[in-house]
């Protein structure tokens, strides 16, 4: 997951060695946080926070077929 979160936030951003995603592990949940160049943060949050959504709606569905739920944080 932490490889799928990494590839789309690279086509979206402009400076791809900026991504970072760390894992974070939890006993129900794993949080997913995303850290990119300050410069693209717009760019992976979207206009009215859609591109966000829709990772997080990828997450969700990625999640089922493993039995885990998943949640993205992006960090400033």
């Amino acid at each position: 997951m932490k490889d799928l979160v990494t590839e789309i936030a690279k086509a979206l951003v402009d400076i791809p060695e900026e991504v970072a995603v760390r894992e974070i592990t939890g006993e129900q949940v794993t949080v997913l946080e995303l850290r990119v160049a300050p410069s693209d943060l717009g760019k992976v949050i979207g206009k009215q926070g859609r591109t966000a959504r829709s990772i997080r709606t990828l997450l969700g569905a990625a999640g089922m077929k493993l039995n885990r739920r998943f949640t993205l944080e992006i960090l400033e």
